[in-house]
């Protein structure tokens, strides 16, 4: 086992397996399909029993919550319903992480709601009216927020430039168990 991976390479074998599973879905016989369900879902319950009884017998909330912040970590601990850390405050320290190019070019962004998934922002001086920046912001504000909250549903800007609001779904759907 390669013990190098990185959250890039995660989130492409995350992506690989769920192709695979969709084509097993798709082109298997009802059967085969049931037994490769219930392989994938005993492995997860498996692999999520011990994760929950390794953060137990570590017991420090805060060494915990260090280690969900690297991207590899955070991300299997999003996969199987640990990470110490909800929704909302991730997406807070997304935007904070996007706080200096954003200010850079003169924009801000204010969360407004996370409802059930979707986050709701809304951004301001963003670019100077130039189209190109105010896109580019757009991006760099989509990106902190799934490299930080990639079970983010969807994510809607509003803004004062005079470009249309965009409405961003998620990129990679991550298939979360249901413990």
């Amino acid at each position: 086992m390669n013990a190098s991976i990185d959250s890039k390479d995660f989130q492409q074998r995350m992506a690989n397996i769920e192709t695979l599973l969709q084509e097993v879905q798709k082109d298997a016989d009802a059967r085969s399909r049931q037994r490769t369900t219930a392989i994938v879902q005993s492995l997860m319950d498996l692999h999520a029993a011990a994760l929950a009884k390794m953060l137990a017998a570590i017991g420090d909330v805060a060494l915990i919550e260090r280690l969900a912040h690297d991207d590899l970590i955070g991300s299997v601990l999003l996969l199987y319903g640990l990470h110490p850390l909800d929704l909302e405050t991730r997406v807070r320290q997304a935007l904070e992480q996007a706080g200096p190019l954003l200010r850079s070019h003169g924009g801000t962004v204010d969360l407004v709601s996370v409802t059930d998934g979707m986050v709701r922002l809304r951004l301001s001086g963003n670019g100077r009216g130039c189209p190109s920046t105010a896109l580019t912001l757009r991006s760099a504000i989509e990106d902190a927020i799934y490299a930080r909250a990639p079970d983010v549903t969807g994510i809607e800007i509003a803004g004062e430039s005079d470009a249309a609001d965009i409405k961003m779904g998620p990129r990679v759907a991550l298939p979360l168990i249901h413990a």
